[in-house]
């Protein structure tokens, strides 16, 4: 997760669709645009190959890249969502990937469903899952099996209800590892378990507090270890960042990640990392 990211997908925003009905904040349409632009333009100035993918009309959600799929390091697999509005995007993520050159080697079935958010690598062979509201135990099942080829260990851990299933809360929501030795969390929501194995690996926490947790201050991205990328207007979580020794830079996302409650994490699929 904190590895120097080298290649990510991301992809450009619809808009125009139903933003109410996938539960977003309506957005203004040009500065929607804009800000995912400056967003991949970050990325490009701290090193990454952005791989930008065409927006898809009406289909609002798809502007998070992360949800639809993991990669891992033979390839994607693409999931199935519960989320009705969303249940296309798999298939058109899967697309992009390969026009990306990056083969799709497996898909949920049957009842498993998933939503990206709601996994983390805590080192290169151990994958933590979240189950929610919107990734079940069906989904850890098969992906527990397909990810046995490649040698890692699948750990799941049970996620609250906090606002209860039309409330999108994601294990990303929050975590985010920003280093091998440090992750930004929100313990209020964290399962004890998954608090138990960070200290045990002696990952250190710095806590988000409960007013930038409700402006995405949880959700973070590490282009390499302690270089991170985080929505604008969380000066706590920066200071506390940067006293850990994180070079910190933000972007604005009043309309691509707060209206629509996807941060950073959310945008990318990170193609490859080394």
């Amino acid at each position: 997760m904190s590895a120097p990211l080298r290649r990510v997908l991301v992809r450009r925003p619809s808009t125009g669709g139903d933003f109410a009905a996938a539960d977003w904040r309506t957005p203004d349409p040009a500065l929607l645009a804009s800000q995912h632009d400056e967003f991949a333009a970050l990325l490009r100035s701290l090193g990454a190959e952005v791989e930008v993918a065409a927006p898809i009309d009406g289909l609002v959600d798809a502007v998070y890249a992360r949800d639809p799929a993991l990669v891992t390091g033979r390839g994607a697999i693409l999931f199935q969502m519960t989320k009705p509005v969303r249940q296309p995007e798999p298939e058109l993520l899967g697309a992009a990937f390969e026009r990306a050159g990056v083969p799709v080697i497996g898909r949920l079935t049957g009842a498993a469903v998933a939503d990206g958010g709601d996994f983390i690598w805590l080192d290169e062979q151990t994958l933590v899952i979240g189950r929610s509201y919107r990734t079940n135990e069906p989904a850890v099942a098969q992906l527990r099996a397909l990810l046995a080829e490649e040698g890692v260990t699948v750990v799941s851990v049970d996620l609250p209800h906090a606002g209860g299933p039309e409330h999108v809360l994601h294990l990303m929501s929050f975590i985010s590892p920003v280093a091998d030795d440090l992750a930004v969390v929100y313990p209020p929501l964290a399962p004890v378990s998954l608090m138990q194995s960070l200290e045990a690996r002696g990952i250190t926490v710095v806590p988000v507090d409960d007013e930038e947790y409700l402006t995405m201050g949880c959700n973070v991205l590490a282009v390499r270890p302690r270089v991170v990328v985080l929505v604008d207007g969380n000066p706590r979580i920066r200071a506390a960042l940067e006293a850990h020794g994180c070079e910190t830079h933000v972007y604005d996302g009043s309309e691509v990640s707060v209206k629509g409650d996807g941060g950073p994490t959310c945008l990318t699929a990170p193609l490859w990392r080394d």
